[in-house]
C-alpha cells in the first residue's frame, strides 16, 4: 500500500512510542528522532510504500539504542490480554461453529495492536465489540471455495496475542483436510509474533512453523528469505493477518494465487484503500 498524507504524522507517533519503550536516554531520543525526520523527508513521497518506510525506522530505533526488543514487555501484556478473553470468545464459537465466525474471532484477535492504535488504547474492550460486529467485506464464502480445493495454505501471522486467537482458526482450517503452514517473524519488531512466541502458545502443536527470515512490518518483498519465497510459491492458498502484510502483499505480484487477508481496519489511510470505515473488520480477497 502507498502512503496516504496520516502515514507521516502515524510514523512520528510510533517512532516516539517505540523509543520511550527503548531507551531512557534523552539526548539518544533527540538524536533519532533527528534520524526519523531524515528518513521520512528522504523517503516520505507520493507513492513511497508504507510498510517499507516504516520497517526502516524501527529497524533505525533498534540499532541505534541497541535494543532489539523494545515491545519487549508489551509483548506479555497481549498474551495476557489474549488468554483473559479466550473463554469467552470460545464459547461464542460454541453457539456458530462457521467459517466465517472463526474468521471473526481471529480478526478480533487482530486489535491487539499497540503499534497501529498506541499504547493508551482500550484494547481490552475493543476485542469483545470487535467479535461481534459483522463483516463490512465479507469473502468468506470464497476463501470456504478455496480451501475445499487447496491442499497447503501459508498462513501470514501478525501480532503477539493475536496468534491465540490464530490457533482457533487454524484449528477449523483442518476441518477442510488442509495441512497448514505459519509464517513468522525471525527477529522482533513491533509486537509481531515471532517464533518464540509461537511456542508458548503452542502453535506448532497445529501448523507447522517457518519464518519470513527478517523482521519487517509485513512483507516485503526483496527483503523475504528464498526459504520463506519457496513457501510462499509452493502454497495453494495464501491466509494474511493485518495491516502489514495488506499493505506489504498490495505490493507484490501474487500472480493467479489465492491471497485472502483478515483484519480490523484500524486506521483510516486503510480503510480509504480498502473502501471500508475505520474499525471495521474485513476478510478480502485481494487477488
Amino acid at each position: 500500500m502507498k502512503v496516504h498524507y496520516e502515514c507521516a504524522s502515524c510514523f512520528l507517533r510510533q517512532a516516539r512510542e517505540a523509543l520511550d519503550l527503548a531507551t531512557e536516554d534523552e539526548d539518544l531520543k533527540m538524536q533519532i528522532t533527528e534520524k526519523t525526520n531524515k528518513i521520512l523527508c528522504s523517503q516520505f513521497k507520493e507513492g513511497a510504500v508504507a510498510n517499507q518506510i516504516g520497517t526502516e525506522i524501527h529497524r533505525s530505533i533498534k540499532r541505534e539504542t541497541g535494543n532489539l526488543d523494545p515491545y519487549h514487555d508489551l509483548r506479555g501484556k497481549s498474551d495476557e490480554i489474549a488468554m483473559q478473553f479466550l473463554p469467552r470468545v470460545e464459547k461464542i464459537l460454541e453457539k456458530d461453529k462457521s467459517l466465517k465466525n472463526y474468521l471473526k474471532a481471529a480478526i478480533a484477535g487482530n486489535v491487539l495492536d499497540f503499534g497501529a492504535l498506541g499504547l493508551e488504547s482500550d484494547i481490552e474492550g475493543l476485542v469483545m465489540s470487535t467479535v461481534e460486529k459483522d463483516l463490512a467485506i465479507d469473502h468468506s464464502g470464497e476463501l470456504g471455495v478455496e480451501l475445499k480445493i487447496a491442499k497447503n495454505v501459508l498462513y501470514l501471522a501478525d501480532n503477539v496475542g493475536e496468534i491465540v486467537f490464530d490457533k482457533l482458526l487454524i484449528k477449523k482450517l483442518h476441518e477442510y483436510d488442509v495441512e497448514v503452514t505459519v509464517a513468522l517473524k525471525k527477529y522482533p519488531i513491533l509486537n509481531d509474533a515471532c517464533m518464540k512466541e509461537a511456542l508458548d502458545v503452542g502453535l506448532d502443536e497445529v501448523a507447522r512453523l517457518i519464518t519470513t527470515g527478517t523482521d519487517s512490518i509485513g512483507v516485503i518483498d526483496h527483503d523475504l528469505s528464498l526459504d520463506f519465497k519457496n513457501d510462499f510459491k509452493n502454497s495453494d492458498l495464501v491466509i494474511a493477518k493485518g495491516l502489514g502484510n495488506y499493505e506489504g502483499l498490495g505490493e507484490m505480484d501474487l500472480g493467479d494465487k489465492p491471497v485472502f487477508c483478515l483484519l480490523n481496519a484500524k486506521c483510516q489511510p486503510i480503510a480509504r484503500d480498502i473502501g471500508v470505515k475505520i474499525n471495521n473488520n474485513v476478510v478480502l480477497k485481494l487477488n
